[in-house]
């Protein structure tokens, strides 16, 4: 390899790297507006999409996939329900269960705001050849992991921030299958 293509090469991980990180942004910043918009904090909608995705979860298995601790939780899960945006649901076979599930106003209030975005999307996307699709999703999938081990090994390293309701054992993994 060349000087000038190993220059090339730098920088277009370098623009890579500079577009992730301005797509995550961005995404941050959209998700921040859109809580906004339906009045409650992103952390709180964060939280709800984990519901979302999972059809439904515990407490224990949100806390576990959000890195929050369980009593942080509680407090968020109790304000999602004042917000008639998800509710408790008892399981059948084990009384002591309890599953947290989103309500119809997700669907009819939320996903509404992420319409145009989605499509916007799909339609990017849609021009990618299979090839790129899988190449893709294994750099999300491994970006993903990545993260979440950099977010535990701050945790355990007792760096977590300050009154965030995240202790340093809290551990980050994905969200539950459905």
């Amino acid at each position: 390899m060349s000087t000038s293509d190993a220059t090339t090469r730098e920088q277009r991980l370098q623009a890579l790297e500079t577009a992730v990180r301005e797509a995550s942004g961005l995404g941050v910043v959209f998700s921040s507006v859109v809580a906004d918009h339906i009045g409650i904090s992103s952390r709180e909608l964060e939280c709800l999409d984990v519901v979302v995705r999972a059809g439904r979860v515990t407490a224990g298995e949100l806390a576990a996939a959000t890195g929050l601790t369980t009593g942080a939780i509680t407090g968020l899960i109790d304000r999602l329900e004042k917000a008639r945006l998800a509710c408790r649901e008892r399981d059948d076979r084990d009384r002591r269960k309890v599953f947290i599930r989103a309500l119809p106003r997700v669907e009819t209030d939320i996903m509404p705001l992420y319409a145009s975005l989605q499509a916007r999307m799909r339609a990017l996307m849609d021009e990618l050849s299979d090839r790129d699709i899988d190449r893709l999703l294994a750099f999300f999938s491994a970006s993903r992991d990545v993260l979440a081990g950099e977010i535990a090994a701050m945790k355990s390293s007792g760096r977590g921030a300050a009154g965030s309701g995240e202790g340093a054992d809290a551990k980050v993994v994905k969200p539950p299958a459905r």
